[in-house]
């Protein structure tokens, strides 16, 4: 295993590695959004990880951009590397993939398209 020196990283993207989205292509979606950081010599500033499940099954391909607090669905490989040039390069989140976006008010916001999913405990409105 490897430890990166993680000094001069601007930005996080996790990839859910959890069952459902892995059965979509998960491991496609990686290799491809790794391969457009490359590309893009963005390597060094955005550091990636794969995580378990993030929860949004529904959703997958489930990718996140932090800190922005962006959240993908059906992420492609084709998409993962639109996320890269638009989102990470322009800073221009790529609006028909965005699930969950920052609210104004704090927390985050549901944007169209997507599956309400179950309220978390102490959240209820």
């Amino acid at each position: 295993m490897t430890t990166w020196n993680l000094s001069g990283t601007e930005r996080l993207v996790l990839l859910c590695n959890g069952d459902t989205c892995m059965s979509r292509g998960g491991d496609a979606v990686t290799v491809a959004l790794r391969r457009a950081l490359q590309a893009e010599g963005l390597d060094p500033q955005v550091h990636t990880a794969r995580t378990r499940c993030l929860g949004r099954c529904d959703d997958g391909c489930t990718v996140v951009v932090q800190p922005d607090n962006v959240w993908y669905r059906t992420v492609t490989p084709d998409s993962a590397a639109q996320i890269v040039t638009e989102h990470l390069v322009a800073n221009r989140p790529v609006a028909p993939l965005v699930s969950f976006r920052p609210a104004e008010e704090g927390g985050l916001m549901q944007v169209g398209g997507v599956t309400d999913g179950k309220i978390k405990p102490g959240l209820e409105r």
